[in-house]
């Protein structure tokens, strides 16, 4: 274990759902002592389940997986579940009211320097501590789902956040093997879930108005800019697609026609009859846990050649 890691060997985790059971893994993977607090009655099950669903994905990525469960705890009062916590990593359900009241009393029960952070997938931490004494301890710490295995996290400070808790969260998970990115202002949704809206937009758009179908959408993306972008992103594939001149040349040469088909993307919503269309479509033929363990597999292997695994 690193030294960083060895300054948060208890970590609590709040909220034993999806994103909550990733990071639990990830953080016993690591040799972290990792205590859920949640108060539903199987989270114990639910945790479990999804250890064992993780387990493949941390062996591959050459993390440890024996006996994974060894430092895992489960406590449903808060407090006691706090008391010994070096870092907390919160995944509650997404409502301000809700989390405002949770990190006031997670500031009355944690230690003054225990690392306090939140998965949240777009309210601000300005937003989210104000409830609390000392609002500049809490940053957004926002992963990719799942988060045992995508390595981005998107590091957000709100206006109060301290500069010391945003270094100690960079460190932390760059610690973990993740790729820490520090958000230089708030922003709804943050920018990988924006990106990802924008592009989805205009994908159902496309399925709406008949141009494709979603298999063959989905196939045209892992073929083209997917491969792209998984090694040069937007703006360096438009800099190498502007020739010598790179991006000033793009933007000279190809931007206004870029700009003209902004005009002209469609601007659909989920409706009934989207919903039902989108729904109909939606037969990849296998199991959502078949996908999602081909898709795992995939995934680790694509970090691998680009050296992120």
């Amino acid at each position: 274990m690193n030294d960083t890691l060895e300054a948060y060997q208890h970590v609590t985790v709040i909220g034993g759902g999806v994103i909550g059971a990733s990071w639990a893994a990830l953080f016993l993977a690591k040799g972290l002592t990792v205590t859920v607090n949640d108060p539903l009655p199987d989270v114990d099950k639910r945790v479990h389940d999804q250890l064992r669903e993780a387990a493949p994905a941390l062996k591959a990525l050459g993390l440890p997986t024996d006996g994974l469960d060894a430092n895992l705890r489960f406590e449903a009062d808060l407090d006691r579940a706090l008391a010994e916590a070096d870092a907390v990593q919160e995944n509650s359900p997404e409502r301000l009211d809700f989390k405002q009241d949770l990190f006031a009393r997670v500031e009355r029960a944690a230690r003054p320097d225990t690392l306090l952070m939140s998965s949240t997938s777009g309210i601000p931490a300005t937003e989210m501590a104000r409830s609390m004494k000392q609002p500049g301890r809490v940053v957004i710490g926002h992963p990719f789902n799942p988060p045992h295995l995508v390595p981005l996290v998107e590091v957000v400070p709100g206006k109060d956040t301290d500069p010391e808790t945003v270094r100690r969260a960079v460190d932390f998970y760059t610690a973990l093997g993740k790729q820490p990115q520090v958000l230089r202002k708030e922003c709804p949704g943050f920018v990988a879930n924006r990106l990802q809206a924008a592009l989805f937009r205009e994908a159902v758009n496309l399925v709406v108005q008949g141009v494709v179908t979603e298999q063959e959408l989905d196939g045209i993306v892992t073929a083209s800019i997917g491969l792209r972008w998984a090694v040069a992103g937007p703006f360096r594939s438009f800099h190498l697609g502007g020739g010598p001149g790179g991006l000033p040349a793009f933007m000279q040469h190809l931007a206004p026609g870029l700009e003209s088909l902004w005009k002209d993307l469609g601007d659909p919503t989920f409706d009934e009859a989207t919903v039902k269309l989108l729904s109909d479509q939606a037969d990849f033929g296998a199991s959502v846990e078949e996908l999602e363990t081909a898709r795992d597999q995939a995934q680790i292997k694509v970090m691998r050649v680009l050296g992120e695994a």
